[in-house]
């Protein structure tokens, strides 16, 4: 009767005690915690084996590479960032996510979280493009609720100056370097016709084009983009390698071959030691892919919402 006695008070025990889905104390470095913590709450990290380690899904990552990743995009969870400002009429690869949590769900049920799916397919995306590869801290949890002004107030218009760039990047915690590496993720994808049809035909309001525009790019780019509609029409951002993950972003950026005008900024901006790091990745890959990786695990780590979530067990 004792031992009936005291499997019940643990199990009443247990009902309100949090069933991690980031699970907590292993030490592994990799931040995370929960925001707002009260009465002395405990900080949950994530790390790297999260799949392995708390939570049976042992296969995820595996699920992830083995799906054809062509795209990042984005998850019904976070529907907002899909319609923000910047992104509008955009991103692709919408139909990608959802196969891959389609295919978790199969495997893992209610296991894999949608925030971590997104940078599972964004290593994976870049690892299949030729680029690095980097430990990945996972286990976020997915946010039931959604911003739209939050999207478009965190996310950079692709007309902002280079101090306002530093700005919204050292609002999350993010530096120079972060910025420029990061900004490296232009070797890959295209932009639509819209989003730099001003520098062609009207960069400082006289009705002239950016005159940091090499001439021959320019000329290409007038082809593709009209004065007048074909707003959808797409440049790749980098159209020596645009399927490939490299260094030939910021050799463009020298050349007067930046695509966006937040590309050319970090050319011409007098903020910073900007034109520096962006000659330090043109000349050695290997430097902008360690930082890109470094970089990438410090983004993923902006206020991560983690910790528990409550099951009973009665």
């Amino acid at each position: 009767m004792k031992a009936k006695a005291d499997h019940k008070l643990f199990l009443e025990q247990l009902s309100f005690q949090p069933l991690s889905l980031a699970y907590p104390g292993l030490g592994f470095g990799w931040g995370g915690g929960v925001p707002g913590a009260q009465f002395g709450a405990p900080s949950y990290s994530l790390f790297p084996q999260f799949y392995q380690f708390s939570i049976s899904c042992p296969q995820a990552e595996e699920i992830v590479m083995l799906r054809r990743i062509r795209v990042v995009g984005d998850s019904a969870t976070i529907v907002s960032e899909k319609n923000s400002l910047p992104n509008r009429n955009s991103i692709r690869g919408f139909e990608v996510i959802d196969e891959i949590k389609a295919k978790l769900e199969e495997a893992c049920p209610q296991t894999v979280s949608c925030a971590d799916i997104l940078p599972l397919a964004a290593r994976g995306s870049t690892v299949l493009s030729g680029g690095p590869s980097w430990e990945l801290p996972l286990g976020r949890r997915d946010s039931k609720t959604a911003s739209l002004s939050t999207s478009n107030n965190n996310i950079p218009p692709l007309n902002f100056t280079l101090q306002n760039l530093f700005t919204l990047f050292q609002r999350q915690g993010l530096d120079e370097v972060d910025l420029i590496a990061l900004s490296g993720g232009h070797t890959i994808g295209v932009a639509r016709c819209v989003t730099f049809k001003q520098r062609l035909y009207n960069q400082n309001g006289n009705n002239l084009p950016d005159d940091t525009l090499e001439k021959t790019y320019y000329y290409g780019l007038k082809f593709v983009c009209p004065k007048s509609g074909g707003d959808n029409n797409i440049s790749p951002l980098d159209f020596r390698s645009p399927v490939k993950f490299d260094n030939l972003y910021f050799k463009l950026i020298l050349w007067g071959k930046g695509l966006l005008n937040s590309d050319e900024v970090l050319l011409t901006g007098t903020v910073g030691n900007t034109l520096e790091l962006v000659k330090a990745y043109a000349e050695d890959e290997n430097l902008f892919f360690k930082q890109f990786a470094k970089s990438m695990i410090k983004m993923e780590n902006i206020s991560p919402l983690t910790g528990f979530i409550f099951y009973s067990l009665l």
